[in-house]
């Protein structure tokens, strides 16, 4: 496995990889992996000749109070993992190489990137939209794989992917969850046990919404009730929103016809945290 660290670098090696005619997954992350990237990885193994994966704290989609700087940083443990994956490279650039200071360009995927997280994060999902586009242009990926857990983000990578012609394949992927249901996420590390435990309010909210719409509800307010009541229930849990949108717009809907994302964001403790899950209306 090699390491690389000079966007021009990864670049040719990139080059070299499809001049074999040769097809290269690539899975970006901001590091502190844990088995929900390691399903990305494997599944961008088993699908492509090459896998690339970036390790990468992007500063420009942090707000001023949010927490760049103790975001887990454990490259080292990181790369050991990439290399037992069987990656066959890792991107791990700095800062001044991704922005220089003469850096003058973002990307803003207009309407969706001011919705749901959007909204409490502003300017977060210009600087998602803008380092996923340097990084496409950097490594030139056939496919490139995300999580369903971060279903925003996912869709306005898959817009911006579309209506900039990048050409890039987006697939997406089953959100991971620990034994007990609760997402994985690198930011499940700043809570303490009694805030973990509390946190599983997310996921038994999302499972009781299901419920809910298996039994035949489709009012969008009743399912919106049964997820608030379950987070009200836990003193430590200030939530941010608790949505029903249509997946594709990310606009609130008042009744489920076809599908629609269930989504949730709190904070507990030190921790900003998120799951969602997609409910299907049963054709015929």
């Amino acid at each position: 496995m090699e390491i690389l660290k000079k966007p021009e670098e990864m670049t040719a090696w990139s080059k070299r990889i499809a001049r074999e005619d040769k097809t290269i997954g690539f899975v970006p992350t901001m590091g502190a992996l844990h088995e929900g990237h390691v399903s990305l990885i494997r599944k961008a193994r088993a699908e492509n000749d090459a896998v690339v994966v970036s390790i990468f704290v992007n500063p420009t989609q942090f707000g001023p109070s949010e927490d760049y700087e103790r975001y887990p940083r454990c490259f080292e443990k990181d790369a050991k993992i990439c290399e037992a994956e069987k990656a066959d490279a890792v991107f791990h650039p700095a800062v001044e190489d991704m922005y220089p200071e003469d850096h003058r360009t973002f990307i803003e995927v207009c309407e969706l990137s001011n919705r749901l997280c959007g909204i409490s994060r502003p300017g977060h999902f210009r600087g998602v939209a803008t380092v996923v586009a340097k990084l496409f242009g950097i490594v030139r990926p056939d496919r490139a794989y995300f999580g369903m857990k971060d279903a925003q983000q996912l869709a306005i990578i898959e817009r911006m992917n579309r209506d900039l012609c990048l050409g890039v394949r987006i697939v997406r992927c089953e959100t991971v969850r620990e034994p007990d249901g609760l997402a994985m996420s690198s930011r499940n590390a700043y809570l303490s046990a009694a805030e973990r435990k509390q946190a599983l309010a997310i996921s038994r909210a999302l499972r009781e919404c299901e419920a809910k719409f298996a039994a035949g509800e489709r009012k969008a307010m009743p399912l919106l009730k049964v997820m608030g009541d379950i987070l009200a229930r836990e003193p430590d849990i200030e939530v941010d929103y608790v949505a029903i949108v249509d997946p594709a717009t990310l606009d609130d809907i008042s009744e489920v016809k076809d599908e629609a994302l269930a989504a949730i964001a709190v904070y507990i403790g030190k921790a900003r945290l998120i799951d969602n899950t997609m409910l299907r209306a049963k054709s015929g």
